[in-house]
């Protein structure tokens, strides 16, 4: 029996889809545990297909394997049934997907909230995807949230979406002078939607501690990162979930003590989507460079991502945070034809030197990154499936990201494809 937790160690978009896609298919089990369709990942399959994954946990991709959406996800029903909708025509099977019953459903009137909420901050807006997912954690938090168990009977749900209205209603109008919604066309609208997802709702939590009893191997993922975490990351620039390991026991219903692998997703260089600080980012033609060889484009929100050289001290801090036993590293390939790779291994704040993250918000945005120079490769290693395969340098800077992150790196990407991976680690023997 083994329970891995699978978590992006930066700001997301670290490469979780092909961790999981890897993994799923010698677990019995693969979980998704937090956020809602504002997160995607990528999975490309040995024939060339090319899966976005938005909701719906990316095992669905392997047969055989049941699938969870956790309590801790927010759930978009018209999300949800596209989604079902676009891997059915294409052949996908999803029966083996089950929905918590106490998963939290995303309402039209969160999606009406978020948008107007970005609009209205401006220059302060947080750079959400505008998808709702805040608002509806925070009236998850204040008691008055709608749950997917609600779809089962219609007079709690309208209770319950009459309740929400008669405060949104006052919101949308009097303060962002928009139109009112109807309560009675919100929840006619849920019913129709909750009839092809209703024969899914259960008892996740009984289903995955059984399985757990059995022997079985469960695989948790967690959408967006470490630094998006609304406890761990850089607050107030983050999500509004615990995407950290910890988040996978509690949006899961799984104990913390049976939990016996923490991998963390790693890319080789950093990225980020949004506002807020980011000591690396590159304004410059190696910027440019990242985005390019790295098709650094949002999977969910087309948004370029901003880029920047592997930062150590996140990396640092992502270990802590989340106890990460492992890492798997993605997307050394994008760094083959550079001359040097350049490495952050600490900051300057206000002329002085830390090896850690800064212990206030403002000293993050004032961090100054330090430098250290790898010699670079140009050889090009997609095709490599062992370590001693790769070029010397290569491996020169895996060991040393392995050192600086201070936890061994068990898996190295080098390509999109699933079979473009070199395991060095096997975390499921």
């Amino acid at each position: 029996m083994s329970v891995i937790v699978l978590i992006g160690a930066q700001w997301g978009d670290e490469g979780k889809g092909k961790a999981t896609d890897l993994y799923g298919e010698r677990v019995q089990w693969v979980v998704r545990y937090q956020g809602g369709n504002n997160a995607g990942h990528t999975v490309v399959l040995p024939d060339g297909q090319k899966f976005a994954i938005r909701l719906i946990p990316s095992g669905i991709l392997t047969p055989g394997i049941k699938n969870v959406i956790g309590n801790g996800v927010v759930v978009n029903a018209e999300a949800l049934l596209e989604e079902l909708a676009g891997l059915e025509e294409r052949g996908v099977d999803t029966t083996d997907l089950y929905i918590s019953a106490d998963a939290h459903l995303l309402m039209p009137y969160h999606v009406a909230i978020d948008k107007v909420t970005e609009r209205y901050l401006g220059k302060a807006k947080i750079g959400t995807t505008g998808r709702g997912i805040g608002p509806a954690y925070q009236d998850k938090v204040a008691r008055m949230g709608v749950r997917v168990q609600d779809v089962l009977d219609p007079s709690i749900l309208r209770q319950k979406v009459e309740a929400a209205l008669e405060i949104k209603n006052q919101i949308l109008v009097k303060v962002y002078n928009r139109r009112a919604l109807d309560p009675a066309k919100v929840v006619e609208e849920t019913l129709a939607q909750a009839e092809s997802f209703k024969h899914r709702i259960a008892d996740t939590r009984l289903l995955l501690d059984q399985a757990i009893r059995r022997g079985e191997h469960v695989l948790m993922e967690g959408s967006q990162g470490t630094l998006l975490d609304v406890d761990h990351g850089t607050y107030p620039f983050v999500t509004s979930s615990n995407p950290t390991a910890g988040g996978g026991a509690v949006g899961a219903g799984i104990g913390p003590t049976r939990i016996t692998t923490v991998m963390g997703i790693l890319k080789a260089y950093t990225t980020r989507v949004g506002s807020g600080p980011f000591p690396t980012e590159l304004h410059d033609e190696w910027g440019e460079y990242l985005r390019k060889t790295g098709g650094e484009i949002g999977v969910n929100t087309g948004r370029a991502r901003r880029c920047g050289w592997f930062d150590a001290v996140i990396a640092r801090y992502a270990t802590r945070v989340n106890g990460i036993t492992d890492y798997f590293l993605t997307k050394l390939d994008v760094l083959s034809s550079l001359e040097q790779v350049p490495v952050c291994v600490g900051y300057d704040v206000d002329g002085e030197r830390t090896d850690e993250m800064p212990l206030t918000q403002t000293g993050f945005h004032h961090a100054v990154p330090v430098y250290e120079y790898h010699p670079g490769w140009f050889e090009d290693i997609s095709g490599a499936r062992t370590f001693g395969e790769l070029p010397r340098n290569a491996q020169a800077y895996v060991r040393r990201v392995e050192e600086l992150a201070q936890a061994r790196v068990s898996a190295i990407g080098v390509g999109p494809g699933r079979d473009q991976t070199i395991v060095l680690h096997d975390v499921l023997a």
